[in-house]
């Protein structure tokens, strides 16, 4: 148990930029930080840091809270180990009793497998520094590729002994339980013989750690040159390691990433390693595995610049070509740089200086685009075929990319590398992006089973209109800037506040918040409303309905420029409130909308319910509803693609 006033220090001494930095690539924006939100899939920056308030909030998925639950939320953690990772960051002293056996065996699964992974990294460390076997063996092989004992104790290089169950022994006489072995993959039970051996005995050890620097899994190489021996070994997946969301070495490279705004992705353990020592720290490997966008979006919690390098030869080039398309999707810079052929990072390392390294990536590496053109400039004309392939391919990944300004760059700068007309490539961009739209619609869309009950089923950015979004924004206005004036009467002098302007046409209308919490917040606003001035915030911070409390303090949290209105017009260093007479007006009409809408659908339903309703009025009703949504969407599509 840690004692009161300890906890007391650790709450005071921990800032939420400082803790949330280790994890997010944040910037300020005005007095607070932005940056993606580490706890869902997002492209555009939701997640806001106050160092005023000393709070995080997400307002893409309603995460929210101070240093130990991002802590606690992010790494998984019980508060107790939450507190205890604060105070190792910050030096500060815990001086707690002894855990009960009742309190161990209580201890979260993830922790105790934690605890052997550790063990066992540490095993395999002492061996490699201590023992006989390890130094002639693993620590000869390690200098042999020419490491340093400086870059062998960066990563924790070890040695498992050839001894097949040393760890598992050493692990069951420490007293760790050979259950939590087993399910890390360290240890193997041969139930037919009633044997437990190491799967990685007789192997130079790569720890894989965490963002945090938890180590999670191993990888094992080894030096027998048996054909019929894997050469690299991996940990199998469990609770803590799941290899499609991990990067080796981020832990590592994570400040340097940050620091450079640039990420080297290479293939392999020995790769990040090499290139650490040549003073390259922002790398960090797939570890062999296809890039996955659980990764990609690992790399981008840190910068949106990403640089794949890989080997020139053929193998090396269809590597770098396989995670592009993922990665611009979620909107990351991608380049390429191709070593010279024989040369891998690791290879390459070894042979130059690390100014001549610098040099050699700043010069070498292309835009995906000139990548992918070069390699179509290699086929021939007579294959007209095969380029007319390749330039399509070229096409669909500049597809991918959200950003509707981006993709006409990349167009430009195709139409530049290959002497092809802009307005070609713009006319294969729109078939492709009208392919991938209706393949949308058709799979959410089909033919309807007259003997099953039909729903339409949208896809998910349609769904997202048809949110709470549009009844936040107007509570947004009403707290946070409810008695700015937003009209002023030039011959009578009278005032329109925003709190006043609000409530008069939301009550003229008769209309209602669909969200109850928000509805009850708004009648006890409007019943203090007098005149133009707004109500207070602190009634409600301070209100005796849990509910209308959070809902609060959500919405006076750090703000994000909640208007798409804003976002289109607005300036990102401008006030918002130079713009409140355009943007509340604007959210008024957009919420009236919206409950239009809503009045179809409900129609649509209750037509639906009638059971004498011809079939095909039925299906030409449930086609119209989704029409019309599709509608919404193709009209914001269009927006942004100018060329449709």
């Amino acid at each position: 148990m840690i004692p009161p006033d300890t906890v007391r220090k650790i709450h005071e001494t921990a800032d939420i930029v400082e803790v949330v930095s280790d994890f997010v690539n944040l910037k300020r924006a005005g007095t607070n930080y932005k940056g993606n939100c580490p706890f869902h899939d997002e492209k555009t920056p939701s997640f806001m840091v106050s160092p005023a308030k000393q709070v995080y909030k997400c307002f893409g998925c309603g995460a929210s809270g101070k240093p130990v639950k991002f802590v606690m939320e992010h790494e998984k953690l019980n508060y107790t180990d939450a507190l205890k990772y604060l105070a190792k960051k910050y030096n500060i002293e815990i001086q707690e009793r002894e855990m009960t056996a009742t309190e161990v065996s209580e201890h979260l699964e993830r922790e105790s497998l934690l605890i052997v992974t550790e063990f066992a990294k540490n095993f395999f460390v002492e061996n490699l520094h201590k023992t006989d076997e390890g130094r002639n063996i693993g620590l000869a092989y390690f200098r042999e590729r020419g490491f340093t004992d400086a870059v062998i104790r960066k990563f924790e290089l070890g040695w498992s002994p050839r001894t097949s169950n040393a760890l598992t022994q050493a692990a069951l006489s420490k007293g760790y339980q050979q259950k939590f072995l087993e399910k890390v993959g360290l240890t193997i039970h041969n139930t037919e013989r009633d044997y437990l051996f190491d799967r990685f005995a007789e192997r130079v050890m790569f720890p894989i750690q965490s963002l945090s620097g938890q180590v999670i899994a191993f990888g094992g190489r080894t030096l027998r040159t048996d054909k019929k021996v894997a050469k690299y070994l991996n940990s199998p997946e469990s609770d803590i390691y799941h290899k499609s969301n991990v990067l080796y070495g981020i832990f590592q490279a994570k400040e340097a990433i940050r620091k450079h705004d640039m990420c080297y992705l290479t293939e392999g353990y020995t790769d990040v390693i090499s290139m650490h020592q040549a003073g390259i720290e922002n790398v960090v490997a797939s570890s062999g595995t296809a890039l996955t966008k659980e990764q990609l979006k690992l790399i981008r919690r840190f910068t949106k610049n990403l640089t794949i390098l890989y080997d020139g030869d053929a193998a090396g080039i269809n590597a770098a070509l396989k995670g592009t398309d993922l990665a611009l999707s979620l909107e990351l810079d991608v380049k390429v740089i191709l070593l010279p052929d024989g040369d891998d990072p690791d290879s390459f390392s070894r042979k130059h200086t690390t100014d001549e390294i610098a040099d050699f990536l700043k010069k070498n590496a292309v835009s995906f685009i000139l990548f992918k053109a070069n390699l179509l400039k290699q086929v021939p004309h007579t294959e007209p075929v095969k380029r007319a392939q390749m330039l399509t391919d070229i096409v669909k990944s500049i597809s991918e990319i959200p950003n509707q300004i981006l993709r006409s760059e990349y167009i430009r700068e195709c139409s530049n590398s290959l002497n092809i007309r802009e307005e070609n490539l713009y006319e294969e961009l729109t078939r492709l992006i009208a392919e991938k739209f209706e393949n949308n619609r058709k799979t959410n869309f089909k033919e309807r089973d007259p003997h099953v009950a039909y729903t339409p089923q949208l896809p998910a950015f349609i769904d997202k209109i048809f949110s709470e979004n549009n009844e936040k924004e107007l509570l947004n206005y009403l707290f946070n800037y409810g008695g700015n004036v937003i009209a002023e009467d030039e011959q009578t002098g009278d005032k329109q506040t925003v709190a006043e302007f609000i409530v008069s046409e939301l009550k003229n209308e008769n209309l209602e918040f669909r969200n109850l919490i928000y509805q009850k917040i708004f009648e006890e606003y409007d019943k203090l409303f007098i005149n133009s001035e707004a109500v207070p915030t602190d009634y409600f911070l301070e209100h005796e309905d849990d509910s209308v409390r959070n809902v609060t303090l959500e919405l006076v949290s750090p703000q994000r420029e909640l208007s798409k209105l804003w976002e289109k017009r607005g300036n990102a260093n401008e006030l918002i409130t130079t713009r409140l007479e355009e943007l509340v007006p604007a959210a008024v009409e957009k919420y009236k909308l919206k409950l239009i809408q809503v009045k179809i659908e409900k129609t649509v339903e209750e037509l639906n319910a009638v059971s004498d309703l011809p079939e095909r009025l039925r299906i030409l009703l449930d086609e119209m509803l989704f029409l019309d949504k599709l509608k919404i969407e193709l009209l914001k599509f269009t927006e942004k693609t100018p060329i449709l």
